[in-house]
């Protein structure tokens, strides 16, 4: 017979359970429906689902109830079967795994997305007959996962306090940031937590291992109250038509030990997650020994912006465009993220140093990863005027539908704006606004058609206009996979539509850059191969692990492991630099992207580009200042 859940936490380290919704979503049940109202229609599925986690080694099993209060079922028109989906769901899971686990009664958060607005007193009253129904059935502890706001979490502990003394869990929704979404320090927001009474305290969904590591080494810890941790399986990829996760389960097991050895002792998975997953966490803790958690230090170095914003330059004078230069000599371009706040002095000292290196176009993405950044019209039109460096827009299909993308690439034009890069855009429910829509009216290649039309003088719709715009058209490739022919006739496709040249993923493997030169030297239009260097061991295995469309090499990943701060920075440069020795003799593009915004690193690989380069005749197209 199991212990209860407060003393099993006091000595052991519990393995939680994964995914439901994303899980039954890979079984074949559509994103859109109530996946909670499956627990009355489909109950032998979710009892399936339970056990296979159980199965794998979960002996903490959450209830299928995380969407289950009136707010949210009221979508569906099922919020008078509050109780019933909700008994359900304790009675299926509990039907499950027996006495043989634990069963805690999920709860999410009701502000989440694009609910946040919802009055505080009709958010307390989907909560209290939620929780009301849970405390009513045959569970060991309620979860509260999923939340973004200190306020809204104390609401729900509040209420069940009043209630109960059942242990409860809280986690948040939290980015690897420092503090809550409403703004409260993680620290500060973890206290008040457990003074409020919370058993357990800790992080869930959002990010992938790697994230939820970051906040909690922000962390000290905490008196009498442990950590849960249940990531993502990294960061979602839109393969096919379906969402697809890249955080295998090996890696989800050395995780699980990252996780303890900072004082976790629930340790799960959230969307993408596998019994696969879960069984290698299972395996990974068998016989583990908690070390002492001791207070972890933030990953990140802020860099001291001590430069003012360069004043203007003259009008920047008339350029070849990157296809022209890109015949003549080795062509760099480098990727610089926009801020994700309202302060863009780091960005544009950054740009003023890309800019004195010579860099030949400073390329912005589109809020990338579906994460909230600035405006990359704004800031290339910034670049352009104030530095006379020439910017590369990147736009996705995501974020904008037809009238909206037409109308942004006209106001690229009427900016002087003309080399951009197609890209599908990560689906917007994975991102910082996970209740904002993806919008995907056009494809990567229907915007390059789109585009390619302007040039003609004409609108989408086939309206013709007064003026011709000039773009040169980008799109991405990602090399990075099982069957790289595939991915080319994908590239040829592309190029069918129009697109004038190409950008690859980051790539980090020199066999591979030779797999890529002969696999594509067919084409005729230029590649500017990836390069990335790694800040860090823990940013080289979050790409590796967690980015769809990135891979490592082992090598590299043994070369970077355990490195941090100015180590790490300088082994990442030279295996960049052992990239680019391999890149060069065949490609005259080279795409650079900065990582966190350490633009030294890309002026430092630039400079090595030119100097590798100065045996070769620049007189056409010489280096700008």
């Amino acid at each position: 017979m199991k212990t209860d859940l407060r003393t099993a936490l006091q000595r052991d380290i519990l393995t939680g359970d994964g995914a439901m919704g994303t899980y039954l979503y890979q079984m074949g049940f559509p994103v859109g429906i109530s996946y909670e109202e499956l627990n009355l229609l489909r109950p032998e599925t979710v009892e399936g689902v339970h056990r296979r986690y159980f199965e794998a080694g979960a002996r903490l099993i959450e209830t299928n109830t995380f969407s289950a209060n009136r707010e949210k079922l009221s979508k569906y028109g099922l919020e008078s079967d509050v109780e019933a989906i909700n008994r359900a769901g304790v009675e299926l899971a509990r039907k499950a795994v027996g006495s043989d686990a634990y069963v805690v009664g999920a709860i999410g958060s009701i502000r989440a997305g694009k609910r946040k607005n919802v009055r505080t007193a009709d958010v307390e009253q989907s909560l209290q007959e939620q929780i009301g129904v849970l405390l009513d059935s045959p569970v060991d502890g309620l979860l509260l996962e999923t939340f973004y706001d200190l306020e809204e979490l104390q609401l729900a502990l509040r209420i069940i306090r009043s209630m109960s003394q059942l242990p409860v869990i809280c986690q948040f929704a939290n980015e690897g940031t420092g503090s809550t979404q409403d703004g409260v320090p993680l620290q500060e927001a973890f206290e008040r937590l457990r003074d409020g009474g919370a058993d357990v305290i800790g992080f869930n969904c959002r990010v992938g291992p790697n994230g939820i590591l970051r906040s909690m080494e922000k962390l000290s810890p905490l008196v009498g109250v442990p950590f849960s941790a249940f990531p993502n399986a990294g960061l979602p990829d839109y393969v096919d038509g379906h969402y697809t996760y890249a955080a295998t389960p090996e890696y989800f097991a050395e995780s699980a030990l990252r996780f303890a050895d900072l004082g976790a002792r629930i340790i799960g998975g959230c969307c993408g997650t596998t019994p696969e997953h879960i069984a290698a966490v299972a395996r990974a803790l068998s016989g583990y020994v908690p070390a002492a958690p001791g207070a972890a230090s933030a990953h990140a170095e802020a860099l001291r912006v001590s430069e003012p914003t360069p004043a203007k330059p003259a009008p920047l004078a008339a350029k070849p465009s990157l296809l022209d230069i890109v015949k003549q000599r080795k062509t760099v371009i480098v990727e610089l993220d926009p801020p994700r706040d309202l302060d863009i002095d780091k960005f544009m000292q950054g740009s003023k140093a890309l800019q004195d290196a010579r860099v030949d176009a400073i390329t912005m993405a589109d809020n990338s990863l579906a994460v909230t950044r600035m405006s990359n019209l704004a800031l290339g039109y910034l670049v352009q005027d104030k530095l006379g460096a020439r910017p590369l827009i990147h736009i996705a299909c995501r974020d904008r539908n037809m009238i909206g993308t037409q109308s942004h690439l006209m106001g690229l034009h009427a900016l002087g704006i003309d080399h951009v890069l197609a890209v599908t855009g990560d689906p917007a429910k994975f991102g910082d606004l996970p209740g904002s829509s993806s919008v995907y009216d056009l494809t990567s290649f229907e915007i390059i058609r789109m585009i390619k039309q302007l040039n003609e003088g004409i609108a989408f719709s086939g309206k013709p206009l007064k003026q011709k715009a000039n773009f040169v058209v980008g799109a991405a490739f990602n090399p990075n996979v099982k069957h790289l022919d595939k991915a080319v006739q994908r590239l040829e496709r592309k190029i069918e539509a129009g697109a004038d040249y190409i950008m690859t993923q980051p790539v980090y493997d020199a066999k591979l850059i030779e797999q890529i030169y002969h696999a594509t030297k067919h084409l005729d239009v230029p590649i500017f191969l990836g390069i990335a260097p790694l800040a860090s061991g823990g940013n080289a295995e979050y790409l590796h692990n967690e980015v769809p469309g990135i891979q490592l090499s082992d090598e590299v990943r043994g070369r970077m492991n355990g490195l941090k701060g100015e180590e790490g920075r300088t082994v990442g440069v030279e295996i960049a630099k052992e990239l680019l020795d391999a890149a060069m003799p065949y490609f005259n593009g080279i795409y650079l992207m900065t990582p966190f915004l350490l633009y030294e690193m890309c002026v430092d690989l630039t400079n090595y580009v030119w100097e590798k380069s100065e045996r070769h005749d620049f007189h056409l197209y010489p280096l700008s200042k």
